[in-house]
């Protein structure tokens, strides 16, 4: 695919929100195919060419790479190389060295032939993509006929949590405005669909599920990773680079995270939602 000034310009606005901090990546070693990418599951057999985009440490990579084998090979890139070596780490402890290639890529330009996958796989990436239509064409493009294009996303403004605390309205409001100014859509959940029409999808089922942190050990990580992020991430550089918040505001909404776990009854859910695209 030849480059356009409109790719460039998206290629311009793909700012990952979240860096990858330890807090960033200690979420995404928790993701599994299982709790992050169920809905496509049904849809793997042996022997499939899979493209996950936006691969991270590699743990559904990895899951991936299982469920297509024997005979199946995973590609797995990612636009950070840094994070690429965590992958390769992780997919070589698996013992699935040779089933899995890793490259750096930017999925508004994918470089492989068309045709190349029976499958093309993207969790949590459109939200943080500069054109998130150009990256489902894209992703179209280098799927072979008759194969699946899949992604998963959260819908930011639709979490929601127990009990009210102070703060974490804040926190929340925080977030998508950073995530926007960075050329995101944190609520990319809810425009999957009607972005993969616009991609030039015709066979589209749509789905949706969700994270849920509810007993005492769920909550207290996921709010000491939120509450780490909010303060020591790429997240918390551009928040206050950006003029949406002092090193002292980030200080409070950590707090709000640390005093909505000391709660008995602390619940948040994260609401995921689903693509699954026929080529």
């Amino acid at each position: 695919m030849v480059a356009t000034n409109d790719t460039n310009a998206a290629r311009e606005t793909a700012v990952y929100t979240h860096g990858h901090h330890e807090s960033v990546l200690r979420s995404h070693r928790w993701r599994t195919a299982e709790n992050s990418a169920g809905y496509l599951i049904g849809e793997l057999r042996p022997g499939m060419a899979v493209l996950d985009v936006g691969c991270g440490p590699g743990t559904i990579t990895a899951d991936l790479a299982e469920l297509v084998a024997p005979g199946g090979r995973v590609t797995a890139v990612d636009a950070a190389e840094g994070v690429l070596a965590q992958a390769r780490a992780h997919v070589a402890e698996r013992g699935l060295g040779d089933a899995v290639s890793f490259a750096v890529a930017d999925v508004h330009a994918l470089d492989f032939p068309d045709d190349s996958f029976d499958v093309v796989h993207a969790h949590q990436v459109l939200q943080h993509v500069g054109d998130p239509v150009r990256a489902l064409r894209e992703m179209r493009r280098v799927c072979r006929p008759g194969g699946v294009v899949a992604a998963r996303d959260a819908d930011y403004a639709a979490m929601t949590w127990y009990p009210a605390t102070p703060g974490l309205d804040g926190w929340l409001d925080l977030y998508r405005r950073v995530a926007r100014a960075n050329g995101g859509e944190p609520d990319a959940g809810r425009h999957l669909r009607a972005w993969a029409r616009q991609a030039g999808f015709t066979d589209v089922t749509s789905s949706a599920t969700a994270w849920c942190f509810a007993t005492p050990e769920e909550t207290a990580w996921w709010s000491a990773l939120w509450a780490d992020r909010t303060k020591a991430s790429a997240y918390a550089d551009v928040a206050v680079r950006g003029g949406h918040a002092t090193p002292e505001d980030l200080t409070a909404a950590a707090e709000a995270w640390h005093t909505w776990n000391a709660s008995p009854d602390a619940w948040f859910t994260v609401l995921n939602a689903e693509i699954l695209c026929r080529a």
